[in-house]
C-alpha cells in the first residue's frame, strides 16, 4: 500500500459515514430477510427505467438510496465499492453494484424513483475472520506487470504520485516498472471484505489516465476516491 493514500483514506470511512453518506431514511422490516456475515460481498444486478435521457452510471448511483439499520444505532451497514453496467435495448440502465457488508444490522437499497427494493438484508457478525490480508480500511493498490501478474506498492515510501511508489518485490520505482504509454491494470483495496477494485490505467507521462469510463470506483467513500485520483494523477 501507498503510506501517502493510506493516510487520507483512513480518515474516509468517517467522512462518508456523515458528510457525504447518503441519507438514511425510514425503518426496515426485518421479516424473512436473507442473511449475509459482515465483511463478505455480493453483486447486486438490476434494470432500472430512469427514463430519458439514460443517465451516466456516477448520476444513476445518486438514484439509489443506502439504507442502514445498524444494531449498535451507529454508522453504515454496507458500502458499495464500485458499479458498473450500459444501457439496455428498451432505454434502461443495466447496472451492477459490488456490495460490501461492514457491520451487524440491516441494509437496503432503494431505487428513490419508484421506491423499488432492489436489495435488502440481515448482516450478521462474522463467523470467521475475512480471508483477505486486504481487509480494513487502509487503501493497498497494485499494478499489474504488463503480463496480467499483480504487484504490489511498498507503503513505507511517503509516495504522492503512483510513479514514486516502490515495487515492493522489485524495489524499484514504478516510474521504472510502468513504462510511458504501457496500459495496465491497477487494483485497489479498501473494504471490510478486502475485495479488488480494478481500473484499467495508462502512463502519460507523469501521470496516469483511466481507458474506461467504468466502473465507478468507490461511490460510498469518496473521500478515498479523491485519494486515489491524487496517487493516480487523475483530473
Amino acid at each position: 500500500m501507498v503510506s501517502a493514500a493510506v493516510a487520507v483514506g483512513s480518515a474516509a470511512a468517517s467522512e462518508s459515514n456523515t458528510t457525504e453518506a447518503p441519507p438514511r431514511t425510514g425503518s426496515l422490516v426485518a421479516t424473512n430477510l436473507p442473511i449475509m456475515e459482515v465483511a463478505h460481498a455480493v453483486m447486486v444486478t438490476v434494470e432500472l427505467d430512469f427514463g430519458s435521457p439514460v443517465p451516466s452510471m456516477a448520476d444513476a448511483l445518486k438514484q439509489i438510496e443506502r439504507r442502514y439499520e445498524p444494531d449498535d444505532k451507529s454508522g453504515r451497514t454496507f458500502a458499495i465499492l464500485d458499479a458498473y453496467g450500459e444501457p439496455t435495448a428498451d432505454g434502461k440502465l443495466h447496472i451492477s453494484m459490488h456490495v460490501s457488508t461492514e457491520k451487524p444490522g440491516i441494509g437496503a437499497l432503494i431505487f428513490r424513483r419508484t421506491g423499488e427494493v432492489l436489495w435488502k438484508t440481515r448482516i450478521v457478525p462474522a463467523a470467521a475472520p475475512p480471508t483477505s490480508s486486504f481487509a480494513g480500511k487502509n487503501l493497498s493498490v497494485m499494478l499489474d506487470d504488463g503480463k496480467g501478474k499483480p504487484n504490489l506498492f511498498d507503503g513505507t515510501h511517503d509516495a504522492t504520485s503512483i510513479l514514486d511508489a516502490i515495487v515492493r518485490d522489485l524495489g524499484i520505482s514504478v516510474r521504472g516498472f510502468w513504462p510511458d504509454g504501457d496500459e495496465r491494470e491497477a487494483t485497489f483495496f479498501y473494504s471490510a471484505c478486502g475485495c479488488p477494485v480494478k481500473a484499467m490505467v495508462r502512463r502519460v507521462g507523469e501521470k496516469s489516465v483511466r481507458t474506461k469510463e467504468l466502473p465507478v470506483l468507490f461511490p460510498d467513500d469518496p473521500a478515498v476516491a479523491r485519494a486515489i485520483s491524487r496517487l493516480m494523477g487523475w483530473p
